[in-house]
């Protein structure tokens, strides 16, 4: 009895350990690990390529202010422009030269700088001269067989834009692809000047040293051929003008055929200036605003030996005068500076409407030569560098 009592007490007793102690905690367990979600990286463009102009491009770079047309290029404008150099060679008397191009655009004009050698400033151009016997003479190349003057006549220069490259081979070749030499040799000793085909259109920017007034002449040249009753400058032809430009120097006298009007007097010149420089000839123009008739009595006052120009001018009103310009020439330089707007609308003029095109054009130094220029041997090209 007493074993089996002793049993027992063992038995309440382990239970009441085990109700104190309570049962086993299970072990903590690490929850099982996770990946981060995937993100995809945000997407990117590339950039974009940086701008390059094509190799030996006159590019125009963007400015704010203007420069000036003066013909001094000491503007902020140029100093940042890059240039390029232009050799022209084989014009009359071999005269050869390289020429530096500068160009900068605003929001809606192109400007451009053109400096050049040029030994001489020919401004004696076929001036009128008081006779030994009181009759004038204009003087004229003792060598010109008509329209060839090479030793009394003025400096220029000439630039052909390809409109719409509309003119086959131009931009490989350049302007010389219209030049027609030796066609009419007894009529025209430097040949013609057209294009190949109907409808091809190049834009002639020509500038004249005596007869310009403060612009460079906008002409066009188009695929008319030689006619020496109807077209005796072939293909090239002048941008149509409302008023004003240049004209001979001529008197006046009453037409033979009609009594109420009057003609040209080609015996004489017709009108001077307070300006000109009787015993020079200088500057080689007459402003129309400041010419001063002259009657046979005034003539036959000034001494033998007088010089008066045989040209007067004004500015060109209308399509025909569009491109302004300003020029200099100091120390056998020549600096012009010029500019037109972007867009002209005229079909005769090239149209820089594309920022982004390529405008290709050919150029022609005249030293003292009415038709024998410099010119290089291929083609040249403006781009616009974006702003």
């Amino acid at each position: 009895m007493k074993k089996v009592t002793f049993v027992l007490s063992l038995i309440v007793l382990a239970s009441m350990l085990l109700s104190a102690c309570g049962a086993p905690a299970p072990e903590p367990t690490e929850a099982p690990a996770t990946e981060a979600p995937a993100t995809e990286a945000p997407a990117t463009e590339a950039p974009a390529p940086a701008w390059e102009a094509p190799e030996g491009a006159l590019i125009a770079a963007p400015v704010d202010a203007a420069p000036t047309l003066d013909g001094v290029a000491d503007d902020a404008a140029w100093a940042n422009a890059q240039s390029v150099t232009v050799k022209v060679q084989k014009g009359f008397n071999e005269f050869t030269t390289e020429a530096e191009l500068k160009a900068v655009y605003t929001a809606d004009t192109v400007y451009f700088m053109l400096t050049y050698a040029d030994p001489t400033e020919s401004w004696f151009r076929s001036p009128w001269q008081k006779q030994e016997d009181g009759t004038w003479k204009q003087i004229k190349d003792p060598n010109d067989k008509g329209g060839d003057n090479n030793s009394v006549y003025e400096d220029k220069f000439a630039m052909i834009w390809n409109i719409n490259n509309s003119i086959a081979d131009f931009n490989e070749f350049g302007c010389q692809v219209a030049c027609h030499d030796g066609e009419n040799p007894d009529l025209k000793p430097y040949g013609n000047k057209y294009t190949a085909n109907e409808g091809e259109l190049g834009d002639i920017w020509h500038w004249k040293s005596v007869r310009n007034l403060n612009q460079i002449d906008d002409q066009y040249l188009d695929s008319t051929r030689f006619d020496a009753e109807k077209a005796k400058e072939a293909g090239r032809k002048s941008d149509a003008k409302d008023s004003g430009g240049y004209a001979d120097n001529f008197a006046s006298m009453p037409d033979p055929a009609d009594a109420t009007k009057t003609v040209a007097d080609k015996s004489k010149p017709g009108f001077t200036s307070p300006n000109v420089d009787l015993t020079t000839g200088a500057p080689g123009y007459i402003l129309d605003s400041e010419k001063v008739a002259l009657d046979q009595a005034a003539l036959d006052a000034m001494p033998v030996g007088s010089y008066l120009p045989g040209i007067i001018k004004s500015e060109i009103v209308g399509d025909r005068g569009q491109i302004s310009a300003g020029w200099k020439w100091v120390d056998g330089k020549w600096t012009i500076e010029f500019s037109r707007a972007l867009v002209t609308g005229s079909e005769t003029d090239v149209q820089f409407s594309d920022l982004a095109a390529q405008y290709f054009f050919g150029l022609a130094i005249f030293e003292n030569a009415q038709v024998r220029h410099a010119y290089p041997l291929g083609v040249n090209s403006l781009v616009f560098m974006p702003k």
